[in-house]
């Protein structure tokens, strides 16, 4: 695969050259063949992923991480390989992106835009608004480590499998050779912080291996101690930065019989009966700002900590913190046949239909992803999550804050994971740090601003091109997060905590909004819908504008939850009324002349013809609640009229998956459904489960995770509905442990598309407002319930926190 920097795809010619970058084999099923075959014995786990054979390429391996460290385990015989992550590794150093001179070609860049000379006011910006360098520091990774067994001849290799199993976040390879059985078991503990892989043999003293690491890193391997292998490193330069995060691996191995020695590179192991390899990384990462932390100390700490190993002590710790995040849903879409196929022959066949259990088990792997890749301590989840094997991987692994960084966070609230949002919330107070001296450095503006794209060292200037970068809400959308986890949370004290980001936000913008002379809307300038041309000047695309639709519909609420919050904190009333008052003077949402949800404030009806997999100007439906069709039919006719116009839906993975989340939520389950299987199809989903945009982007898994979520139950618009959205292909169902807004906990079940029951515990004593299309009673463990019912299969009740409360649907 080629390797590309954001700057370079999308120089030339954005999706297509996103598109060339995958490798068709990559997308192959490892056990291809004219028809799937059910394999004899198979395990019936529906919570399991597993194959036959072993990974021979990056998409096959299988993904484990505990938020911080990562690893992709291929599960060979002869040779075992891990590819390894550390989510702090970044290129570069702490650097301020800022360019001072933005300040000064401002008003002119808002003057061109005004008239109309969009082409004149993006080159302008392209050379004196972009942050210095304009490309930001990309995501790497630590390297290799390969364990070889020479005694193992993989031709001779029989009864092979190798799994990942969801119920526990451990992966596993077992087969037979010459008689013997060998087993390994890998994961990466949260409580631990180490990676732990146990080998074991059906015959005493039949474990003989060598393990090394390989690099691309400046990095060298070393003897730490008699029984430690150690890899010293140094992060990579780039566009002029000197690398700075040093980092230090170790390797150190416990065998039980025969021997152990580390020398010349290696650690070797001959005549064992049973091994446990504890790995560990500590690198000088402290902060955006600081470097300087002694990364061989903190390598050595958590193997200090834990001494020689107990396995099954470990093995169980890591476990039950696993299951304390991932137990608390179960999902059931009915059973099939195909549970006894390797997961990749499942992938190839699921659009075939008759395979529901595949869905569930994507679902329930898209929520396994975000605890192993966004858990404090640690960094958010990238643009890869954790996991990246390229020194420069495609757009820099970095958080793109126009869609993709939000999207792995859609499921954290309705899938009961609200704690995988820290490590976001503690990069969005990060970067209000650093918007801070943005909004002051390049507009002259008190707040904070982000712009699309932000990276290790929390850049917040416009990066790439101005086309794609000059974009001034990313920081605004990402302060969003903390209302949303406090609808479903009510903890005041985390919203308390984050109010001066969201402050911060607010201040921005009121600042900065400007007075459109036509309409005397208040509009951001300059800014664009993300990655959309509205003019085509001799073939080069112009994006920059004033007021594009997305902005409005971001700071429409922006301002909106900021009144709201100063109101459940009991502060700056005073701004609150500004800002309500500013919220007024925005541009309206607007229907275009094809019928169109108008993505600009101009009409520009030939724009709205390009294909593109940017739906930006649908934000308002999803995932906002401005645009429903309940409450805005007209505007949700226009945002169906949007999606046709904007073509074809089988583009990029994250793309499907949030037009599977607006299908949803304009109630359309058959397009939903559609979008389901186009995205969980071989050209939008690896052999390994993993989203491809193609290439790999964690963010589709996310927004599949949502869009399932939204078929089965949506809370927005004050009121929650148990099956809006349900497609004919899971007729038969149930869910218990879902979230919803206002603080409830849900548990539904349901036959031929039908609800049969519910239970739903108040977490917070909120009103419940329930919409389940169907004629209902309440009960609660209490006793009677008082409910109305304002229009038909809508009932309404005041609810008592910690109580259940039981749907009966009448026969």
């Amino acid at each position: 695969m080629s390797e590309y920097t954001r700057r370079q795809v999308l120089k030339t010619a954005g999706a297509a050259a996103g598109t060339a970058v995958v490798a068709g084999s990559l997308t192959t099923p490892l056990t291809a063949g004219a028809a799937p075959v059910p394999v004899p014995g198979s395990d019936t786990n529906p919570l399991k992923l597993w194959y036959t054979q072993p990974a021979t390429e990056w998409l096959q391996a299988l993904a484990i991480g505990n938020g911080r460290l990562g690893a992709m385990v291929y599960g060979g015989t002869a040779t075992e390989q891990l590819q390894l992550n550390e989510d702090s590794i970044w290129a570069g150093g702490p650097h301020q992106y800022d360019d001072p001179v933005g300040k000064d070609v401002l008003p002119e860049i808002r003057r061109l835009i005004a008239e109309e000379k969009y082409l004149d006011a993006q080159n302008l910006a392209d050379e004196h608004f972009m942050g210095r360098p304009t490309e930001q520091m990309q995501y790497q990774p630590v390297g290799y480590l390969s364990l070889a067994f020479p005694g193992i001849d993989a031709t001779a290799v029989t009864a092979y499998r190798r799994e990942l199993d969801l119920t526990t976040a451990i992966t596993s390879v077992s087969y037979e050779h010459a008689g013997v059985r060998y087993t390994r078991e890998v994961f990466v503990s949260h409580p631990a912080q180490v990676l732990v892989m146990r080998l074991t043999a059906s015959e005493r003293g039949a474990l003989t291996f060598d393990a090394t690491y390989s690099t691309e890193q400046a990095a060298t391997p070393a003897a730490y101690d008699k029984q430690t292998l150690a890899l010293n490193g140094v992060s990579g330069d780039a566009e002029g930065l000197t690398g700075s995060v040093k980092f230090c691996a170790l390797l150190r191995a416990f065998a039980e019989g025969g021997s152990t020695t580390v020398a010349d590179g290696k650690l070797s192991v001959a005549g064992a009966d049973q091994v446990t390899l504890l790995f560990s990384v500590g690198t000088s990462y402290r902060n955006y700002l600081d470097v300087s932390a002694d990364q061989v100390a903190r390598a050595v700490a958590p193997l200090a900590a834990i001494g020689r190993p107990a396995y099954g002590a470990l093995r169980h710790q890591h476990v039950e913190d696993y299951q304390r995040l991932f137990g608390r849903l179960d999902l059931d879409l009915g059973t099939s046949d195909s549970i006894a196929l390797p997961t990749d022959q499942r992938i190839t066949a699921f659009r075939n239909g008759g395979d529901p259990q595949l869905a569930a088990l994507y679902y329930q792997f898209g929520r396994y992803l975000l605890i192993s890749c966004s858990r404090t301590p640690g960094q958010p989840a990238n643009l890869q999550g954790i996991w990246s094997y390229k020194m420069l991987p495609e757009w820099q692994s970095k958080f793109t804050l126009n869609i993709n960084a939000e999207m792995n966070y859609w499921p954290a609230g309705p899938a009961n994971l609200a704690e995988c949002w820290d490590p976001m919330f503690q990069m969005i107070s990060e970067l209000s740090e650093s918007g801070a001296r943005t909004a002051a450095t390049m507009y002259d503006a008190p707040g904070w601003v982000a712009h699309h794209n932000t990276d290790g060292w929390r850049g917040t200037a416009p990066v790439d091109f101005a086309y794609y970068g000059v974009w001034p809400t990313g920081g605004a959308w990402l302060s969003l997060l903390f209302w949303e986890r406090y609808e479903y949370t009510g903890d005041k004290e985390m919203l308390r905590k984050y109010y001066p980001v969201l402050r911060g936000s607010v201040e921005f913008f009121l600042d900065q909004l400007q007075t459109d002379a036509k309409t005397g809307w208040l509009v951001t300038s300059p800014s664009h819908s993300p990655e959309v041309k509205h003019h085509d000047y001799d073939n080069e695309g112009v994006s920059i504008c004033a007021g594009p639709t997305m902005d409005t519909e971001i700071l429409h609420d922006l301002f909106k939850v900021f009144g709201q919050a100063t109101a459940v904190l009991g502060v700056d009333s005073g701004l609150a009324a500004a800002a309500a008052d500013a919220r007024s003077k925005l541009a309206p949402l607007q229907i275009g002349y094809l019928g169109q949800l108008q993505e600009w404030l101009i009409d520009w009806e030939e724009a709205a013809l390009e294909t593109s997999r940017h739906v930006s100007h649908l934000w308002a439906v999803f995932p906002s609640d401005q645009v429903t069709p309940r409450s805005t039919p007209e505007l949700a006719d226009a945002a169906r009229k949007s999606l046709e116009l904007r073509g074809p839906a089988v583009t990029a993975g994250w793309s499907l998956a949030w037009k599977l989340n607006l299908r949803a939520r304009l109630l359309e389950p058959d397009n939903a459904y559609k979008h389901l299987t186009q995205l969980l199809a071989p050209g939008r989903t690896a052999p390994n489960m993993f989203d491809l945009h193609p290439p790999f982007q964690i963010d589709g898994n996310f927004g599949g995770v949502s869009g399932l979520t939204e078929m089965i139950m949506q809370s927005h618009s004050g009121e929650v509905a148990l099956l809006p959205c349900l497609p004919t292909a899971f007729p038969t169902g149930s869910v218990q442990g879902l979230r919803a807004r206002g603080g409830f906990d849900l548990e539904l079940s349901w036959s031929d598309g039908k609800l049969t029951k519910a239970k739903i515990r108040s977490l917070l004593g909120n009103r419940l407002r329930l919409r389940t299309g169907a004629l209902v009673d309440v009960k609660s463990s209490i006793g009677p319930v008082a409910f109305a019912r304002p229009e038909d299969g809508v009932v309404e009740f005041r609810t008592r926190r910690g109580v259940d409360y039981f749907i009966e649907v009448r026969s």
